[in-house]
């Protein structure tokens, strides 16, 4: 007898194909029956249809996918089991190999059958119940005894409140996209090829892989360098405008600034020239521009096009391709990439599409040229470097003039015949506190139209008192009107003291392209030192931080390496450390990485850590650490940790916490929808309660739900308190919630954890790795983010930074909350 996983093992090579090979693994943890839909882009782009029965999926493809209306059979072919592990796996299959194409996974869940369901599949008569993202009601498959190499069955669904008409609604074609990404599979034209872009004259140099079109794009940024650097470089002129990144999805094309806000409307003529490139699918990186009579890009007047819908004095300048014709382009080098895009725009007749071409001449002279003309410098890259969104080395600025964004915090009355206001006053962040501090005026490079328009935005931003840590003082002071520090300048300006305040400023525009808490001051990196590609190394260092083994694998699904880690907690060191300020601590080490043990430490016992705070039983209660400095923090990078864990309680009183947890923990096979559910449920009965909370995503599974209080109550009353809540919530609904820890009591149910607000119980802190793979991060979410999160694994060490980037702390007001455990609130809880 065939063993269960036997055919699929066959027909796949897994040194090859990125599909999971279906060994066996750890012991699973008891759950619900799971089930799957895969969108597949194979020959045919079809739906695979599976169920989790006797430790494998069982299997059907169905060309057209599944039907809400019961009047419409679909037929459902039988194919080969999967292994478990197949129902989280989206990727693309190589050409040459078995099911070569893309796959997504387009709804998951779990699935209740009616009856025994070993025997009903035997019988070829299933009928079942589905939880899912998309999917939900009451099923059934059945075998037929029509002909064909494979058994061919149907899928059909029940008459209940889920079903719909298929002339009304069509969920395939309503739904296209991944539960689990930003995925989606576009239909293929009636051909039975894929849509691919139109060609240019000439041969396209960039190929790349097949991939699905992204809904939104992080763009690649510059460090701003103080001299060129060594290497093969190629270098464009730096443009004053907008930078702007265009979609193109067949007849759909939308413009989007760096911070993804849909900037379409405003720029139709650009749209318009966009679509006569013949183009069914790409994305394009540029700037738009105005250019003065002298042919600079004029930054003012960019804003004036904008401010009075006169859109066709803008030029779009494109330089960069990351996507084309259904593929990936990321990872093709630099130069490919361009020469690609020089020839897509070689046969466009449109005078506001442009390509932003290079030169090879010597970049001191480029320089030199680029200031005499006025313009605002250069934009250097590597000619063989890949597209990432993020920050990176491999672009760099090189500038003309100091010029760069401040935040505006308040404004002067005007003088004489000046209209509207006299100067603005700038801040930055600074660089180590986060704080707000003062950078000075601005009060030329204004006209008269920009005073009254730039006044008319002023206005609503009025506050009492400065929103600043140190305001200015005396005559600096005398008259000015505070605002929100919310619109940010671009200024230039000759210098700055060493007090940080700016002199011979200009002013050159509003910028409504970035957030301004993410302004503090850019700083030029030595163009000498840029990182070249790293070989491997013993020894690193980080500062004086000597960082052994930086180029281990630590997870080996991302290839992110020890010295990935380190620069991880390097950056994000100014939010993850008012999340472990004064808290005791442990850490999840990993010597050998995700492959090997793992350890969960709670005191520094022997570990080499600088500067960490150590507490012993008498004082704490229990062995304890503390880490408040970037440098411990680094440290315990050093040691090999990879998660960090927090108690409730500071150092400023072990016995009584400032907060309590309540940590959603899922069955793993539930749908994310049903994550959203109970979350809302538990913040329904908080609200009631009178408590302010706050959220985060666990890195995990789950959503954790934080209750900050006034330092009152001792550990047991909290905890009886959070247990309270707990057990009122599943009492409310136990076919959904469970008050009771261990996996087979959450078996398709949500186990809402009380257990971590006991002394010494710990939680993941905000900002900490996961130690699982691809490296997740537990991340603060506003609440009105809830419903717009795909999965509790959504950011990662790769992709966290580009949030950071564009988004105030969701946790900023916590420490301000003043909120403790009252007799009503007992009450309502039954206490």
């Amino acid at each position: 007898m065939a063993k269960p996983l036997e055919e699929y093992a066959r027909k796949r090579d897994f040194n090859a194909t990125p599909e999971p090979s279906g060994k066996p693994k750890r012991t699973r943890r008891a759950h619900a029956l799971q089930f799957c839909i895969q969108k597949h882009d194979a020959s045919h782009l079809h739906y695979d249809f599976r169920l989790e029965l006797d430790g494998t999926l069982k299997s059907w493809a169905i060309p057209k996918g599944p039907s809400l209306d019961p009047k419409v059979r679909r037929l459902a072919v039988h194919v080969e089991d999967h292994p478990l592990d197949y129902a989280d796996f989206e990727g693309h299959i190589p050409e040459g190999h078995y099911g070569a194409g893309d796959v997504i996974v387009w709804d998951r869940g779990i699935w209740e059958p009616e009856g025994d369901a070993r025997e009903a599949y035997a019988k070829g008569k299933l009928r079942f119940r589905l939880q899912g993202e998309k999917l939900s009601g009451v099923w059934n498959l059945f075998r037929t005894h029509m002909a064909g190499k494979k058994e061919q069955w149907m899928l059909v669904k029940s008459h209940d409140s889920q079903a719909r008409s298929e002339s009304e609604y069509s969920i395939v074609d309503a739904q296209p996209d991944s539960v689990l990404s930003d995925r989606t599979l576009l239909p293929k034209r009636s051909s039975g090829k894929p849509a691919k872009a139109k060609p240019a004259a000439g041969k396209r140099s960039a190929t790349g892989k097949a991939a699905p079109l992204p809904e939104l794009l992080q763009p690649q940024l510059a460090t701003l360098v103080d001299s060129p650097p060594a290497g093969d470089w190629r270098y464009e002129v730096k443009f004053d405008g907008y930078r702007i990144l265009a979609r193109i999805d067949g007849d759909d094309i939308r413009l989007f600034t760096r911070n993804g806000h849909d900037w379409s409307a405003k720029m139709p003529r650009q749209v318009a020239a966009l679509r006569q490139l013949g183009v069914d699918s790409a994305w394009l990186d540029g700037e738009m521009v105005v250019n003065n009579e002298q042919g600079v890009a004029d930054f003012q007047a960019l804003q004036n096009a904008f401010d009075t819908d006169h859109d066709e004095q803008i030029t779009y300048y494109l330089f960069d391709l990351p996507f084309l014709g259904g593929r990936d382009l990321r990872q093709v080098p630099l130069q490919a990439r361009r020469e690609t895009l020089r020839q897509l725009l070689e046969a466009n007749d449109a005078d506001n599409l442009v390509f932003s071409a290079d030169f090879d001449q010597p970049v001191e002279s480029l320089l030199d040229s680029a200031c005499r003309l006025d313009l605002e410098g250069l934009i250097g890259k590597r000619v063989d470097s890949s597209y990432v969104g993020r920050r990176s080395a491999d672009w760099i600025k090189l500038k003309c003039k100091k010029r760069q964004e401040f935040v505006i915090v308040g404004f002067t009355e005007p003088k004489g015949s000046r209209n509207g206001f006299g100067a603005l006053l700038l801040a930055l962040h600074d660089n180590d506190s986060g704080e707000l501090r003062y950078a000075g005026k601005v009060g030329t490079g204004f006209s008269s139209t920009t005073l009254d328009s730039i006044h008319a935005r002023l206005k609503p931003l009025e506050i009492a008192r400065p929103a600043l840590a140190r305001p200015p003082s005396g005559a600096e002071a005398r008259g000015v009107h505070w605002l929100k520090p919310q619109l940010l300048a671009e200024v230039a300006y000759a210098q700055m003291t060493r007090e940080g305040i700016v002199r011979h400023s200009v002013f050159h525009g509003l910028r409504d392209d970035k957030p301004a808490t993410a302004i503090d001051l850019e700083r030029a990196m030595p163009g000498k030192s840029l990182p070249k590609p790293k070989p491997a190394k013993a020894v690193e260092h980080f500062g004086d931080l000597r960082l052994t083994h930086p180029d281990r694998v630590i997870d080996a699904s991302s290839g992110a390496t020890k010295r990935d880690v380190a620069e991880y907690y390097a950056e994000v060191s100014r939010w993850i450390l008012p999340q472990l300020k004064d808290r005791p601590v442990a850490l999840v080490r990993a010597p050998d990485g995700l492959a090997g043990e793992l350890f969960f430490q709670k005191n520094a016992g022997q570990l080499h850590i600088p500067n960490v705070l150590s507490y012993d039983k008498a004082e704490a209660g229990q062995a304890a650490m503390i880490i408040n400095r970037p440098d411990t923090l680094l440290g315990a990078v050093q040691m090999n940790m990879l998660e960090l864990h927090t108690w409730n309680g500071t150092d400023k009183d072990f016995d009584k916490p400032d907060r309590f947890v309540l940590d959603l923990d899922p069955d793993p096979a539930l749908p994310w929808k049903a994550m959203l559910e109970a979350t809302q449920l538990t913040l329904t009965l908080l609200d009631e309660l009178g408590l302010k909370v706050f959220l985060k995503t666990s890195g995990g599974k789950g959503i954790h739900v934080v209750v900050p209080l006034t330092r009152k109550a001792g550990w047991d009353e909290v905890k009886d308190f959070s247990h309270a809540i707990v057990n009122y919530l599943a009492r409310l609904f136990p076919e959904r919630l469970s008050a009771v820890s261990g996996p087979k009591n959450r078996v398709g149910r949500i186990f809402i954890d009380y257990l971590r607000n006991g002394k010494g119980a710990t939680t993941a802190c905000a900002y900490s790795l996961r130690a699982r793979e691809g490296l997740p991060v537990s991340v603060p979410i506003w609440r009105e983010e809830l419903t717009q999160l795909k999965g509790a694994n959504q950011w990662n060490i790769d992709n966290l930074r580009e949030r950071l980037a564009e988004i105030d702390d969701p946790w900023a007001d916590m420490g301000k909350v003043r909120q403790s455990i009252t007799a009503r609130m007992r009450k309502l809880l039954g206490q």
